[in-house]
């Protein structure tokens, strides 16, 4: 006994270290922009206990302009925004669905339909995963952005359009608002509600989304029909707090963030951050915000020439936001950005210099730390974690 007792110890130590070292691994994927050297959509492995990304994919998916990634709830399906438009390789805008092992994390393409619009720009799915809502931007001003809605199969399969929504602009500024520009759709935490952020109009416009009154018109304007932000302001971005009561929108054009009480299908502003006041225009193009976990901490991309990230205490009481810190991104034009599952590192998409960074980041403090890894990828725009099932 004497003599296999430390072979046993060793035996379980190896074990636990096996153990210890895979509780560390997770796969990133990555959608890209494809005019240059990109394929598509990248699985790459992530050691979150020294912050390294993999310089080896674990797969690439050939897929043109895959710009926005959208998981299913539990991570069986992914939907793929092909941001195609006229001038482009592919000129049709287009949306992808794949199927992800729950072992392998592989993905395989289940199928693609028409997002019936130029430059889809994102996508999200209803609470009940039964539809699927694209956001087509348009750059051009004619026929200009709309809200296409995609019935969703139970094995992933994606059907075609069955409602679109237009609106109409505001015309602030002649170069950028002069048609509508739906830049992203979301649903509220109950999932009664539907919010779209048109850039182009200057509202967040909200409907009801009832799929058992009509499963092919499952969107109706709701009362009020919209938000209205500041002439010439560009919402993008909107996300709701984990616990539903409140909410904050990015304006990308004034790079402001707007801050909300939430409740019932109404928003009501209570606070206006401006994240490059006094500075150029060329300052202002706020893009990505996403909060931690523990609900502490937003974080929110300004992309133009400050390409920084700005770090907001949360107050839990009243969703309003206090500056904590401003970090460059080390790099240029942060399209999105991703926190890592463990919490301790923020991964940034930084488009035109085509590069992933990894930042370190404080749980506690929730601040950002030194650049631990810059890894080259052309034309990132958008990171999404797998979990381990």
């Amino acid at each position: 006994m004497r003599k296999l007792w430390p072979l046993l110890m060793a035996g379980s130590v190896g074990a636990m270290g096996v153990q210890a070292a895979y509780a560390d691994q997770y796969q990133l994927l990555v959608g890209s922009y494809t005019a240059g050297q990109s394929e598509g959509i990248y699985r790459l492995g992530f050691d979150s206990a020294s912050g390294q990304l993999a310089a080896k994919p674990l797969q690439v998916i050939n897929s043109e302009n895959p710009s926005w990634l959208t998981l299913s709830r539990d991570q069986r399906h992914l939907y793929v925004v092909n941001e195609n438009g006229p001038g482009q390789m592919d000129p049709v805008g287009r949306v992808s669905s794949f199927a992800i092992d729950p072992k392998s994390h592989q993905l395989s393409l289940i199928n693609q339909v028409q997002s019936l619009g130029n430059e889809p720009t994102h996508s999200s799915l209803s609470a009940d995963a039964s539809h699927l809502f694209v956001s087509n931007y348009s750059v051009s001003e004619d026929p200009g952005g709309t809200l296409a809605v995609l019935p969703v199969g139970a094995d992933g399969t994606l059907r075609p359009v069955v409602q679109m929504s237009s609106h109409p602009s505001s015309r602030v500024n002649p170069e950028r608002q002069m048609s509508a520009h739906v830049h992203s759709t979301v649903s509220s935490p109950d999932g009664r509600f539907v919010f779209s952020n048109d850039l182009g109009a200057d509202r967040v416009f909200v409907y009801h989304f009832d799929p058992k009154a009509n499963k092919d018109r499952p969107l109706v304007p709701a009362e009020p029909a919209f938000v209205q932000l500041p002439p010439g302001s560009g919402p993008r971005h909107l996300l709701f707090s984990a616990d539903g009561k409140h909410a904050w929108l990015t304006m990308e054009m004034s790079a402001q963030v707007a801050v909300f009480d939430y409740s019932n299908g109404t928003l009501k502003q209570t606070q206006m951050v401006e994240l490059a006041a006094g500075q150029p225009v060329s300052d202002k193009a706020a893009a990505a915000l996403h909060a931690s976990t523990d609900g502490k901490f937003l974080y929110v991309s300004n992309r133009g020439t400050a390409n920084q990230l700005l770090v907001f205490a949360i107050d839990g009481a009243t969703g309003q936001l206090k500056e904590l810190q401003r970090r460059s991104v080390d790099g240029d034009h942060p399209r999105e950005f991703s926190l890592d599952p463990s919490g301790k590192f923020l991964l940034i998409a930084n488009q035109k210099s085509n590069q992933i960074v990894v930042l370190e980041r404080d749980p506690s403090s929730g601040l950002l730390g030194k650049t631990v890894q810059k890894l080259p990828m052309d034309a990132p725009s958008d990171l999404k974690f797998l979990l381990r099932q």
